[in-house]
């Protein structure tokens, strides 16, 4: 292998020792070492190839994508370091890895260039002074040259040039100057790569003719007039099938150029684009009259089918039309019902509030008319009153609703009744059937059955001898029996007495505390209520009397209040009938 480049890996070794900020103005020796005309062409592949292998190319990539009003040497050595990144890369040919150099660092180098334009670009427009506009215009021409020079020498760059953001940004720009030298560079790329229009994605191709087509139609300026038409008919000549997308796409193309721009200096290259319209518009009209008498054919018959088809599921078509009509008229009905419902909702809700008010209204006119001292009794009357409206139509209620239930358990209880008669004459009939079917002897045993199953008998007998007990162990036995008999029944009987005994203390104080709860105080107790106390006999008694009252009070109940006890016996009283009336009575122990 030949030895490096001196001076490359000088250079090398400089920007590696150098600070960041130096880079760049070290970097620009590249471009002596490049122009030496006494170098040949192999000798310039190989310095660029050791330029490459020393990342020096690297390193001028990532100085573009910075800031340069804030380095040395600013936009100027930007753009000098962006003619030498261009020059570096074309004819370079690498042998080491070469789809990182095609596929990665050459479309990011593209990236770059274009990012370095569009802030030159913003400069220009925004510059004031006309030596600095014309500083930064100088320079943007000088960063574009680089593009063209890259894909000049990689036609494959072309289509990632058009394809990138930057680019279409650069083009939509209201600046003469800058607008002028993109045009010239999609002319080149378009002389490059004829067909690089059809390689692009159809969004980018739609965006990059309407800004053709804007200018065309924004601008009066002859120079932007000239730089968009001969760019469209170069698309035109290059590629035949973007004439149609320009005839269909932009139907006012053909008379905003021949009203706005004839007579304008090129008619030459006007007038060769509205032939190419307008035969293709000729041929697009033979077109169309075809397809539009196609379309008629498919259409009559895609009509014909659908006829045919509609006509075998009409009797399908009629059954779904009643049924969508009587689920909406049923729908309907249950709207109505419902509105109904809230009307008298609504209704009984205002007559209630009616009622309410004049009820409150004939209170206070009661009210002014009693005397003040009676307004407590009167009071005290209006509340029992109320308590028992309030009553008599709970208990109504509650009437009503065990009513229901009631009834509907006894028409459970009947059906099953009437079921289970139907089963027991079911079975009765079975057992006749076969007490009346003829007598059948049963089989009686062979002579050979019979010997066999003695056999077995005494197998058995054999292996399994019964155990032997003697009189004395049988007596003995039997006495033991019956002492752990008498001993059981003994402790049995004390366990029963100890249980009546607990429960009787547990009934006295079950009594005792609900006579200290009901008992008056100290101030108010009497000789009468001391004896209740000093006596055991007389709460008893006061319990059997309430008791035997209660009873006979349920037994007088109407018979609106027993519905539902068709199935309790007579002689048992309902345990919350008792507890309405009594509270909770204590007896043996038991609540």
């Amino acid at each position: 292998l030949a030895a490096a480049d001196p001076r490359v890996q000088a250079l090398a070794a400089q920007v590696t020792e150098s600070r960041e900020q130096d880079i760049p103005l070290i970097l620009l020796k590249l471009k002596g070492i490049l122009n030496n005309a006494s170098l040949g062409c192999e000798e310039s592949k190989k310095i660029k190839q050791d330029i490459y292998d020393y990342d020096l190319t690297q390193y001028c990539l990532l100085v573009l994508r910075q800031d340069h009003s804030r380095l040395r040497g600013g936009w100027a050595t930007a753009a000098q370091l962006a003619e030498i990144l261009s020059h570096c890369c074309v004819g370079l040919e690498v042998k080491e890895d070469p789809e990182e150099f095609y596929k990665k660092f050459l479309p990011s180098a593209i990236d770059n260039l274009l990012v370095l334009g569009r802030r030159l670009q913003a400069r220009f427009i925004r510059a004031i002074k006309d030596e600095e506009k014309q500083d930064f215009l100088h320079w943007f021409q000088t960063v574009t040259d680089a593009i063209c020079w890259l894909f000049g020498g990689h036609v494959q760059l072309a289509a990632c040039v058009l394809q990138n953001d930057h680019f279409l940004q650069l083009l939509i720009t209201d600046d003469v100057e800058t607008a002028m030298i993109m045009m010239s560079v999609l002319h080149k790329i378009l002389r490059v790569n004829s067909s690089v229009l059809l390689q692009v994605d159809e969004e980018t191709l739609h965006s990059l003719l309407d800004e053709l087509v804007y200018k065309l139609s924004s601008t009066t300026n002859p120079v932007i007039g000239n730089a968009a038409t001969k760019l469209l008919l170069l698309v035109a000549k290059f590629c035949k099938q973007l004439v149609k997308l320009l005839t269909a796409r932009y139907k006012g193309l053909k008379g905003l150029l021949s009203k706005q721009w004839t007579g304008k200096g090129f008619d030459r290259d006007l007038s060769q684009l509205l032939d190419l319209l307008y035969v293709e518009q000729s041929n697009g009209k033979e077109e169309m009259q075809r397809q539009h008498q196609a379309a008629c054919i498919i259409q009559a018959m895609w009509r014909g089918f659908q006829t045919r088809k509609r006509l075998k599921k009409l009797p399908q078509a009629v059954t779904t039309l009643q049924r969508s009509f009587r689920a909406k008229r049923e729908q309907e009905l249950h709207l109505k019902k419902q509105k109904e419902d809230e009307a008298l909702k609504l209704q009984m809700q205002l007559q209630r509030e009616r009622a309410m008010r004049l009820f409150h209204e004939r209170q206070l006119a009661v009210l002014e008319i009693i005397h003040a001292s009676q307004v407590n009794k009167y009071m005290e009357e209006m509340e029992g009153k109320s308590a028992l409206t309030i009553q008599r139509f709970w208990r109504g209620y509650r009437a009503r609703r065990n009513f229901h239930q009631q009834r509907q358990r006894l028409k459970e209880y009947k059906a099953a009744v009437i079921i289970q008669r139907a089963a027991c004459k079911f079975l009765e009939k079975q057992r006749r059937r076969r007490l009346l079917s003829p007598w059948k002897d049963p089989k009686g045993l062979t002579d050979e059955q019979r010997l066999v199953l003695q056999q077995k008998v005494d197998d058995y007998i054999k292996l399994h001898p019964a155990s032997q007990m003697s009189e004395e162990m049988s007596k003995e036995l039997h006495k033991q029996a019956q002492e752990k008999l008498a001993q059981f029944l003994l402790r049995s009987r004390l366990d029963q007495r100890a249980a009546q005994r607990r429960e009787t203390l547990l009934a006295q104080v079950n009594t005792d505390v609900e006579l200290l709860m009901n008992a008056p105080g100290l101030a108010e107790s009497t000789e009468k209520d001391l004896d209740v106390f000093m006596s055991r006999s007389i709460p008893v008694a006061t319990k059997a009397r309430q008791s035997h009252n209660t009873m006979m009070k349920y037994t007088r109940w109407p018979w609106w209040k027993k519905l539902g006890d068709e199935f309790v016996e007579d002689d048992v009283i309902p345990d919350d009938a008792l507890n309405a009336e009594l509270g909770t009575l204590f007896i043996s122990g038991r609540k």
